[in-house]
């Protein structure tokens, strides 16, 4: 009996294996192509990834999903940001860019969720300039990330770094998000169509 089980187990595993494997693999080839635009090429397969499933190839959820992961990073940041101040380690200088830093990067937040809710309201007949109101909400906080990353310029200490490092790596997501709205913005309005 454990033999025949055995072997069905085995049969069972050469016929799904390869599907599953197909299945991963589509997937896979969805973010792919989607992130073939960014500049951040690794890191946008590596956040997106998880909404390969649901955004297929569809640039508006494409969008939508680059911009979500964006916000997510940006408050995460903000948080390290505010517990930061709170402790109260940094002096001088660094510690009134910092304060700066913290209003900065909740104005860029704000930009950030501007953009999203236009996003979730797209519609054919105002696509260019709802496309055209992303993109101003997405520029203004990539530039409120770097007015951020200025007031830290010729800093040092570890601190100052790792602050530089969180906030590009928000810069470096929010560059990738614009790059998928431009992309949707290419693709027309026709491509709110789902197929």
């Amino acid at each position: 009996m454990p033999r025949n089980s055995l072997f069905l187990l085995l049969i069972w595993l050469l016929v799904w294996l390869p599907l599953l494997y197909h299945s991963v693999s589509g997937h896979d080839a969805y973010v792919r192509d989607a992130c073939s635009v960014t500049r951040y090429q690794n890191l946008c397969v590596h956040s997106l990834a998880p909404f390969s499933i649901v955004a297929k190839q569809s640039p508006s959820k494409w969008a939508r999903a680059g911009v979500a992961v964006t916000i997510t990073e940006a408050k995460s940041v903000s948080q390290f940001l505010v517990d930061l101040n709170r402790n109260r380690t940094m002096r001088g200088r660094n510690r009134g860019a910092l304060l700066d830093c913290v209003e900065c990067l909740s104005d860029a937040i704000d930009n950030l969720h501007g953009a999203l809710g236009v996003l979730r309201n797209l519609s054919g007949t105002t696509f260019e300039e709802q496309m055209e109101d992303v993109t101003t909400w997405l520029s203004a906080a990539m530039t409120d990330q770097g007015t951020c990353l200025d007031g830290f310029e010729g800093g040092k200490g570890t601190q100052v770094e790792l602050l530089r490092n969180k906030v590009s790596g928000v810069t470096y997501v929010t560059s990738n998000a614009l790059a998928l709205v431009i992309k949707l913005a290419t693709a027309g309005p026709e491509s709110l169509m789902e197929p």
